[in-house]
Formats: C-alpha cells, structure tokens, sequence
C-alpha cells in the first residue's frame, strides 16, 4: 500500500513588530516595578507610588499585542516579562548582599541609595510577581474573548473592559500580599481602591492613542487575529 508523503507545516508568520511590542513590554515592565517603587509621589494632594503612572502602559502594550497577535502570542510576552522580572530580583538581591568597603566613595552612599531604592522586601517581590502573572492572563483573556463576542468592534469596550478586571486582579492580590499586617486596613483599602482606578484612568485617557496603534500594527502585519481554536492554557509557550 502506497503512503501519501506527510505534508510539510505551514511556515511560521514572520512579523515586523511582535518583537519590537515584546521589548516594549518588558522594558516598561521592569522599569515600573523597579525605579517606580523608589519613590512615592504628590500630585494635588494624592500620593501614590510613581511607579503607577508609567506601570498601565505595559497593558496597553498587552491590549495591542492581544488584539492584533491573539492570546497565544501574547502568552509567550507575558511569560517573558515574568522571567525578567524573577531575573531582575535575584540580581537586586544579590547585588545589595554583596560585601562592600564602606571607607571607599562611592561606596559610602551608594550602598545605602541601592538599599532604599532596590531592597524591596519578600513580600513586595512575590506580591509583584504573583500579581503581574494574574492581572495580565486575565487581561489577555478577557480582551480575547471579548473580542469575539463583540466580532471585533467597539476596540474600547475590550481594552477598558479587560483593564478593569486584569488591574483589578493585580491590585487586588499585590496590597493583600506586600502590606497586609503592616498597614492598617482602612489605609490598604484606600491604597488598593485608588490604585485600581487612578491605573484604569490611565488607559481610558490612552484609548485614542490605543487605537492608532491598533489599527496602524495591524495595517502593517496584515494580521487581525480571532481566538477561535486557542488553547488558554497559561502553562504555554506554543504561538498557536
């Protein structure tokens, strides 16, 4: 019996800027969770952690490569940024333990300066990284999802829609995690609903700036992905 020759698989996309949103992603990922945290900001009278500003922006990178690439492109990003920041813990940690000369400059303030600014507690740390992971599947899920129940209209329902849920769920296990028993409960609460709105503000601002990004990668791809036969499995690294 004659076997018909096994067909070759179908080449993999080659895109323009997957990799390019990738970077962007981490970047701005680390950068809020590392410099961020060092210093806490006053604006009209709010205080906040400055790095809650900038830390909204890696969603709306999240929101563009789920829209554009699907859930399962966006799975190996999300698992990227994990890495580095699990990465760029143990670097902090291991570099502030280094020994030091206190005698020599500028050992004398930078020992101290690294301690404030990058000697974040356990708690913060796993906080941080538990919360990320959460916030973000949910968000590339929610988005996903959406965006075939809606067939690819109202972009802002999804973007918003899925930031509610995936900032909520980030919000909502990182204060639990890095400050409960150290603040009182009415502080974190406070802390934890400001927090929550004032990172959906951020994106419901950044909507317009959402779309021309949206709509000028998937011009340029010529890639508008539909989850229809994704596996949503987080414990992956396939691209379909």
């Amino acid at each position: 019996m004659d076997h018909a020759p096994p067909q070759p698989a179908a080449p993999a996309r080659d895109y323009k800027y997957y990799d390019l949103l990738l970077g962007g992603f981490v970047a701005v990922l680390l950068c809020s969770n590392l410099i961020g945290p060092g210093k806490l900001a006053t604006v009209f009278g709010l205080t906040f952690g400055a790095g809650n500003i900038f830390f909204p922006v890696s969603y709306i990178f999240g929101d563009v490569l789920t829209e554009v690439y699907g859930y399962a492109r966006t799975r190996r990003v999300i698992w990227a940024g994990f890495a580095a920041m699990v990465f760029a813990a143990i670097m902090s940690s291991v570099i502030i333990a280094l020994p030091f000369d206190a005698t020599k400059p500028p050992n004398d303030v930078m020992q101290p300066a690294l301690q404030v600014c990058f000697g974040n507690t356990w708690r913060i740390v796993v906080g941080s990284i538990i919360a990320f992971l959460v916030g973000d599947f949910a968000n590339s899920f929610v988005l996903s999802k959406m965006k075939i129940l809606t067939r690819g209209r109202y972009l802002w329902t999804r973007t918003i829609g899925s930031t509610i849920v995936g900032q909520g769920l980030d919000t909502l296990i990182f204060y639990p995690i890095a400050f409960y028993g150290i603040w009182s409960n009415k502080d974190l609460f406070s802390a934890l609903l400001f927090n929550w709105v004032f990172k959906v503000a951020i994106e419901i601002v950044m909507t317009p700036a959402t779309y021309v990004i949206v709509n000028t990668v998937k011009r340029a791809e010529h890639e508008d992905h539909y989850d229809y036969k994704t596996n949503y499995t987080p414990f992956s690294l396939d691209a379909d």
